[in-house]
């Protein structure tokens, strides 16, 4: 340190001042105003970052909130599908087993209405070949007692009359 005070010399102080002083001045001129802009646009430029940023972060919020709506919406949209899916499958079993029953309960009148049918022919038939038959035996068994073929026909008319079939 004392060769630094004893090597001092002021006049290589003074130019090394004024040197420092015009580069000051120099830089102060030319260079300051376009490292401040630069600095300026710098920090407009992280400012509109941070905004730009907030402003995607709440843009991704409301299409959060919005993708979880439509969800939900599709969710009860799905459900009430669902329903009237299931409503719809019970009406057409409703619907099949009553169409089902209503048939077979036709079908079943239908026979019932063809063996009363069938049951009065045979009845019928049945009537007239016993009526037959009956004349036959009774017109051979009474032919030699009766001879008039008119009494003969009301007395087995009259028998007839009396036997009844179910």
């Amino acid at each position: 340190m004392d060769k630094l005070f004893n090597d001092f010399s002021f006049g290589l102080f003074f130019w090394q001042a004024l040197i420092l002083v015009i580069l000051i001045l120099l830089l102060v001129k030319f260079a300051w105003k376009p490292i401040m802009e630069s600095i300026t646009a710098r920090e407009e430029g992280i400012k509109n970052a941070l905004l730009s940023a907030e402003n995607a972060k709440r843009e991704m919020e409301n299409l959060q909130a919005d993708n979880q709506r439509i969800l939900n919406e599709a969710r009860a949209e799905r459900d009430a599908m669902l329903k009237e899916a299931r409503e719809m499958k019970e009406k057409m079993i409703t619907d099949s087993k009553i169409e089902a029953q209503e048939a077979g309960q036709k079908m079943i009148e239908q026979a019932k209405a063809a063996i009363e049918s069938e049951k009065n022919a045979a009845m019928a038939e049945l009537k007239s070949q016993v009526s037959t038959l009956s004349l036959s035996i009774a017109e051979k068994l009474l032919k030699e007692e009766l001879s008039n073929k008119e009494s003969q026909t009301k007395l087995v008319e009259k028998m007839l009359d009396d036997v009844k079939l179910n």
